[in-house]
């Protein structure tokens, strides 16, 4: 009867922690948030942006004029020591030369031109590639979290359960209805529950530090789904539509994309090494001497200059030639970086609608085998009770409703995680589609302008 009493004020204080933590707890949206603003990951992804959009600027100088001005300020002095007219001098002096270079013709300025801009549209891509990468990363922290509090809760109540059978088999075997066995069952039962249960907190401690690690603070209490919750099949329900946008629109294809792109400009940036360049020029120089030595003058001259200034290559000693064969040997690796990456993409889709359609059948048959063990354990309970059922089989009974409402638990946040990781990869995920599961949870407000259907592709 103490360990049953001790057994409820225990089931008692862990449901009015519970109770006080989902008062005050955090749902998906918010740890999403908090992993924008506070993420290392996402915080370096962000810099990357900003240097990578500054590649167009320093593409567009390659084009445009160029102005500088120089000047130099001095005192000279002068001996002459043959002749009949030897003499010494000395004078202060200065300058200045103003000169413009506008390129008329270059071509590889042109090409360095271009890549610029496709090396700023190549950051932004790796950008939006790095959100989708906070909302799965932080998405599947978060569900970590929710798998190992419900594998903790399932375990303490497991233990609950079992010290409950624990005393009525030391009730019954001190009135001489049943053996020994039954107790040492039970206690054993008892103590395997105890290493379990600080498995699962130590398990959950780690789940909640990779959280942390994220989102930068600790995570307090965290929503998880609603009782009962529905999910819906992907939308479309035909996979090749799934496929066909990963290959088109996920962000690693495009990075590689644009990389492609890149190096095939850079194969005519480099062949533009054999063609000859023009420039407009043009310049104004002043020069100022002074003469110090008695008698002496002063003089100025200004000197205006413009025209056109070409080159022509006629040898480099082979190293255009090998430049070229350098840049088309990257740029065929190039493509074939990009069928991988495509390849990788259309796999990443197919695997989660897999994932997805599949989890669903799971939850399906968890949540029979849910109504069945529960069924099963009170069939064995009132058989032990009357005597036709021994000890072990319900415990076996409770272990066997636990581990089934805990793997239909895992099971669902699989499914929703394989809905996010599928939208991922056909390059869809947007913070819309974590308002949709964000809606799943419990306490959470419905949005009224969300879409029907769980995962849709826009």
């Amino acid at each position: 009867m103490r360990i049953a009493t001790h057994a409820a004020t225990l089931a008692t204080l862990i449901t009015g922690v519970f109770l006080s933590m989902s008062a005050h707890s955090t749902d998906l949206l918010q740890v999403y948030r908090e992993a924008l603003a506070n993420d290392a990951q996402f915080a370096s992804a962000r810099a990357s942006l900003s240097a990578g959009q500054e590649r167009i600027v320093q593409g567009r100088a390659n084009i445009l004029p160029v102005i500088g001005i120089t000047g130099n300020v001095g005192r000279t002095s002068q001996d002459l020591e043959r002749g009949p007219l030897a003499q010494s001098g000395s004078w202060n002096g200065n300058g200045y030369t103003i000169s413009l270079s506008q390129p008329l013709l270059r071509y590889a300025n042109w090409e360095l031109y271009q890549q610029g801009k496709l090396a700023t549209a190549l950051s932004q891509t790796v950008f939006e590639q790095a959100r989708q990468d906070v909302m799965v990363r932080v998405s599947q922290a978060y569900f970590d979290v929710l798998t190992a509090q419900d594998a903790l809760t399932s375990v303490q109540a497991q233990k609950v359960a079992i010290t409950e059978q624990l005393a009525f088999a030391k009730r019954n075997f001190e009135v001489g209805t049943t053996t020994i066995t039954d107790t040492h069952e039970a206690q054993a039962r008892f103590d395997l529950s105890v290493a379990q249960e600080f498995a699962a907190i130590n398990d959950l401690e780690i789940k909640r530090t990779a959280l942390q690690q994220i989102i930068g603070t600790s995570p307090v209490a965290l929503q998880g789904l609603r009782p009962g919750v529905r999910l819906n099949p992907p939308m479309p329900a035909q996979i090749e539509s799934w496929v066909s946008s990963a290959e088109r629109q996920n962000y690693n294809v495009l990075s590689q994309e644009f990389n492609l792109e890149i190096a095939r400009r850079e194969i005519k940036r480099n062949r533009a090494g054999h063609l000859p360049t023009l420039d407009l020029v043009a310049s104004r120089s002043h020069v100022y001497a002074g003469d110090s030595v008695a008698g002496g003058g002063i003089s100025a001259t200004n000197t205006n200059n413009i025209g056109v200034q070409y080159a022509i290559p006629l040898f480099a000693g082979f190293s255009v030639n090998s430049r070229i064969r350098e840049a088309i040997a990257l740029e065929e690796k190039s493509r074939a970086d990009l069928e991988s990456v495509r390849r990788s993409a259309a796999q990443s889709a197919r695997q989660s609608y897999f994932g997805v359609n599949n989890g669903l059948a799971q939850i399906r048959a968890l949540e029979a085998a849910e109504i069945s063990s529960t069924s099963a354990l009170e069939s064995n309970r009132l058989g032990y009770e009357v005597g036709v059922r021994i000890n072990i089989d319900v415990l076996n009974a409770q272990q066997q409703l636990f581990s089934t409402r805990r793997d239909l638990a895992r099971a669902r946040y699989d499914t929703v995680m394989n809905g996010l990781r599928l939208k991922a990869a056909a390059g869809t995920l947007t913070e819309q589609d974590l308002a949709v599961v964000n809606s799943l949870l419990e306490n959470s407000q419905p949005l009224g302008s969300l879409p029907a259907q769980a995962f849709p592709i826009r």
